[in-house]
């Protein structure tokens, strides 16, 4: 099926997760490397909420979660999902009448439910923390409201995983509200785990709605430049320093508290204490906030293994590329004509250098429906806000930075910009402009189309930065393609030659 404003390279593919916190609906545009989501909605249905100390689940939390799954079914319906898994966690596993419950979710619903063990969630959020990084190594924890999930992480391997019964609610609940129990109660369950020590002087990549609470409010509070939950970083002794503020605080009075929904703000605190313990006992490096979990590690788990293995930054550019560029096989000219140019400037090489460009090169021409003197702006915010996997923050910096000054020129002013360029080194700032330049000089002489770009070429020679033209496009050499030649080879301290066919 066909619809306005998608890619149509399959099925829509929906997931709708049981835990113990939330019943959420995630649909997904497609089963691919880097999938959009097309609608997401959850209600805190607290399955989980008492579970610790009476072993049922309460009537109340299993009357809404199933009002949740019969409304999904007719969201679902509605969009013609192509294919629905649902899946059941903590709470309906340990609780009594688990069973029970599950039983009229599937009447409900109209299908099985997976009910998975402690083991296979730490798999799935391990695998799901690979879907949403490049090369991640470390020890994913997964916290929900009735377990935390730990797993190490190694490239695309994923370790032995433990369960732990100390997610927020059971915490909560089996500390009956007392912060100095819970925290002996964790101390206790994190002793002697060898996922702990797999943390050392390595990332932990931290997944779960509590866990990106509390990282929203350290954004806030340290006056972070960019509000993506992603990939958002931070050294773990700044954390721990953090997280016993949070502690110590009444959650009411901390920065940006109405961004954290009401049903979440008890658990902030006993999301504070599990993640003090952990950086105490593990000494991870850093921090990492991972928006990809269980779900998302479903969704890699049912792809082939050479989709696996497709980059899903370039992947994700692709199609932005694509759904927005004017003429989406320009991209592709630009890649190789940006490259020949960058190679012939001789710059040292960095890791990741190569991606990073031929992102940029896909995405930049997918501001072009906004008004000309907005382009800039819109393009630097969607793309460093963009649901992109497999990229850090100073890499949406980059990709951001780039084509905003592509289409706004080098010294345009943007307090966006400006705060953006904060995660970025000098040299990387450089590669910014230089790719921006070059990317000023194409668009003058394609419009952005392609068949053009191939029958000239920008290369640096001796002192000079050389735009050569094949003898039938010689028309295309102007004043304007004069001066932005000459702001590019300013740049790059050259003088700057337009040679005719």
């Amino acid at each position: 099926m066909i619809v306005q404003g998608r890619l149509s390279l399959g099925d829509t593919i929906a997931i709708i997760d049981i835990g113990s916190n939330s019943v959420r609906l995630v649909v997904y545009e497609m089963l691919a490397r880097a999938p959009a989501q097309v609608f997401n909605e959850k209600e805190m249905a607290g399955l989980g909420r008492h579970v610790a100390t009476t072993g049922r689940l309460s009537e109340d939390a299993m009357r809404r979660a199933l009002e949740a799954l019969q409304r999904f079914r007719i969201l679902c319906e509605a969009m013609q999902v192509g294919t629905l898994r649902v899946i059941a966690t903590a709470a309906a596993r340990e609780a009594a009448n688990g069973p029970e419950f599950l039983a009229r979710a599937q009447q409900a619903m109209g299908q099985p439910i997976e009910l998975i063990s402690g083991d296979r969630e730490a798999y799935l959020s391990g695998l799901g923390v690979i879907s949403g990084f490049a090369e991640p190594h470390g020890v994913a924890g997964d916290l929900g409201g009735g377990s935390l999930e730990l797993v190490p992480i190694d490239g695309d391997r994923v370790g032995e995983g433990v369960s732990l019964p100390i997610g927020g609610l059971a915490l909560m609940d089996r500390s009956k509200g007392s912060l100095r129990a819970a925290e002996k109660i964790v101390r206790e369950q994190l002793a002697n785990h060898p996922q702990i020590a797999a943390m050392r002087g390595k990332d932990f990549f931290a997944v779960g709605g509590t866990w990106r609470a509390l990282a929203t409010l350290h954004q806030h509070q340290s006056g972070y430049p960019l509000s993506v939950m992603h990939g958002y970083t931070v050294p773990a002794p700044d954390v721990a320093d953090f997280a016993r503020l949070v502690e110590r605080a009444d959650a009411s009075v901390l920065g940006a508290i109405e961004s954290v929904s009401s049903a979440r703000r008890p658990l902030l605190a006993y999301g504070a204490v599990v993640l003090d313990q952990l950086i105490k006992r593990g000494r991870p490096r850093a921090v990492v906030i991972s928006a990809s979990g269980v779900r998302e590690g479903l969704l890699h788990e049912m792809l082939p293994e050479s989709e696996r293995r497709v980059d899903p930054l370039l992947r994700g550019a692709h199609d932005y590329n694509q759904l927005r560029a004017r003429d989406p096989r320009h991209a592709l000219d630009l890649i190789a004509w940006v490259d020949g140019l960058v190679e012939s400037v001789g710059l040292p090489e960095e890791p990741g250098r190569r991606r990073m460009q031929d992102a940029a090169c896909l995405l930049s021409d997918i501001g072009w429906r906004a008004h000309p003197d907005y382009r800039g702006e819109q393009s630097l915010n969607v793309i460093a806000h963009a649901a992109f996997s497999g990229v850090d923050h100073p890499g949406r910096a980059f990709l951001a930075l780039t084509v905003f000054h592509r289409y706004a020129g080098a010294k345009s002013p943007s307090l966006t910009a400006e705060g953006l360029r904060r995660l970025l080194t000098p040299r990387q700032l450089e590669r910014v402009q230089l790719l921006a330049g070059a990317f000023r000089v194409a668009y003058l002489l394609s419009a952005g189309m392609s068949g053009l770009l191939p029958r000239t070429t920008l290369a640096c020679s001796g002192n000079r930065l050389v735009l050569t033209l094949s003898r039938e496009l010689n028309a295309l050499s102007s004043d304007r393609v004069s001066g932005r030649l000459k702001q590019l080879a300013k740049l790059l301290g050259r003088e700057h030659e337009i040679r005719l066919g």
